[in-house]
């Protein structure tokens, strides 16, 4: 017993640390490890497994909408990243760089990659000449490093896996399109895909992206109400096209400058599904992106025909399509229940000697504990109905959440009364001045997460100064 207790006991409770309760579960859950390199972890096998899911699904979706993929080096030079000034100030501070190679001092400092968008322009300058050579649409999979102070699996690593689109178009209407295209794609996967609603709006100003016109986001909120930008894609208009001398040919034989997009999301998508969906037990993952969609636990299975039997069913799952894999260790069946639990898989199929008589086996959901006896004959499909249910259900339970957390304030002082009670989404006006945002962020400890597509008149005045309001805007505090 002491064994089973410990796969448990060795989770906080949610309620009790948020911060300690993650650690844990990234650790015991076996997604990272940490490594010698001070702010890095180790992606272990199951956790990258998921990010392969993760990459897989969205690689498709890019594809569809027809993006290529490529790859650009990890490398930029100095003198390139200095070509757009709003950029390279925006990254200063978290560029790492190299100074020598070998022995040698480097003629030129080479930074690691925060971002890719100075490589693409100074590619898009030697193959873009015409009209006919846009659209441009390509994405590259890579990792990228950014000096962060201070560090968490996942959601702030100096250095960490994403994806990260790259896009020239002819005109600004084409490039906008895109820019929204884009945000309504990663929409569709959080909330389609990993079960998390989002809300989807336009950063301000002061929020948007380095050397952008505007930036949109999606943005999550976690278990906790502390809210995750989980994606953003950013319209950047001509201005590194400028920068960079990119310049096209168009239809009426004048020279243009291209409109450019970029838009990304990272390994911090995993932090949301834990953050999301997790329980005092472990991760519970979405289907669509579980290693694992259902593990077979032969019950007594030193009995005879018990191991065989769950092979047999096994097999007849991953033959389905369903993700499936089979426990024969000499571990006891409740500590399988915890480990896999602690997983976060999402359906436990029991099978024992009774059950193979009665011609029936057990299904267990990992997001309420529900058993269900099922009829062998009609297992796969009562496991992928099972698999949808659990689905549904995680999403209700985090929108459910969302909504339980979302404020509707009309005054600072409610502003206040609301940050004081407990985390969330506060929606509020505001006059669309910075210092109103400055003031907030100094009294209260929220920001600005983004003002969002579904626009509602709560007001008519700003929450913080009082004067006329241009926009509502969802506050909150951030990871």
């Amino acid at each position: 017993m002491a064994q089973e207790k410990k796969a448990v006991e060795a989770i906080t409770p949610i309620n009790e640390d948020f911060a300690r309760w993650y650690t844990d579960i990234v650790t015991k859950a076996e997604l990272v490890d940490y490594s010698s390199v001070r702010g890095c972890v180790i992606l272990r096998p199951y956790g990258y497994a998921i990010w392969e899911n993760i990459q897989k699904i969205l690689d498709g979706m890019f594809k569809k909408l027809g993006h290529e993929n490529v790859y650009m080096p990890m490398f930029i030079p100095e003198s390139l990243l200095q070509k757009e000034k709003d950029h390279v100030e925006g990254f200063a501070p978290e560029v790492a760089w190299v100074t020598h190679g070998g022995e040698e001092e480097l003629t030129e400092r080479l930074c690691v990659r925060p971002t890719s968008e100075t490589l693409f322009c100074d590619h898009y300058a030697h193959i873009i000449q015409s009209y006919r050579d846009l659209p441009k649409l390509y994405n590259q999979w890579c990792s990228v490093v950014r000096w962060e102070k201070t560090t968490r699996p996942f959601l702030r690593t100096r250095e960490f896996l994403w994806q990260e689109g790259h896009t020239m178009h002819e005109t600004a209407e084409e490039a906008i399109h895109e820019t929204e295209q884009m945000l309504e794609c990663y929409r569709e996967f959080c909330e389609d895909y990993l079960m998390i609603p989002v809300i989807t709006g336009k950063k301000t100003d002061s929020e948007k992206f380095a050397g952008a016109e505007a930036t949109y986001t999606i943005e999550a909120m976690m278990h906790d109400g502390r809210a995750l930008q989980s994606g953003t894609s950013h319209y950047f208009g001509d201005g590194f096209a400028k920068a960079f001398e990119i310049m096209f040919t168009d239809r009426e034989n004048k020279l243009r400058y291209p409109h450019q997009t970029s838009w990304g999301v990272s390994t911090r998508l995993i932090g949301a599904i834990i953050m999301s969906h997790g329980d005092d037990n472990g991760l519970i993952l979405p289907p669509a992106v579980a290693p694992i969609q259902a593990i077979v636990v032969p019950i007594a299975q030193h009995k005879e025909g018990v191991i065989d039997a769950a092979q047999s069913l096994c097999d007849r799952l991953k033959a389905a399509g369903i993700r499936a894999n089979i426990d024969v260790s000499e571990n006891s069946p409740g500590w399988k229940f915890a480990q896999y639990e602690m997983k976060g898989v999402p359906v436990r199929v029991e099978i024992g000697p009774r059950d193979i008589e009665n011609g029936n086996c057990v299904l267990v959901r990992r997001d309420n504990g529900e058993k269900v006896t099922v009829s062998l004959e009609n297992v796969e499909q009562s496991v992928k109905d099972t698999l949808d249910a659990l689905a549904h259900n995680i999403y209700r339970m985090a929108k459910e959440n969302m909504e339980k957390r979302t404020v509707d304030c009309h005054t600072f002082e409610e502003l206040e009364e609301a940050v004081n009670n407990s985390l969330g989404f506060y929606r509020a006006m505001w006059c669309g001045d910075e210092a109103c945002e400055d003031t907030l962020k100094d009294k209260l400890g929220i920001g600005s997460r983004c003002m969002p597509f579904e626009q509602e008149h709560l007001s008519d005045t700003c929450v913080c100064c009082g004067k006329p309001a241009k926009a509502m805007v969802i506050w909150g505090k951030q990871y």
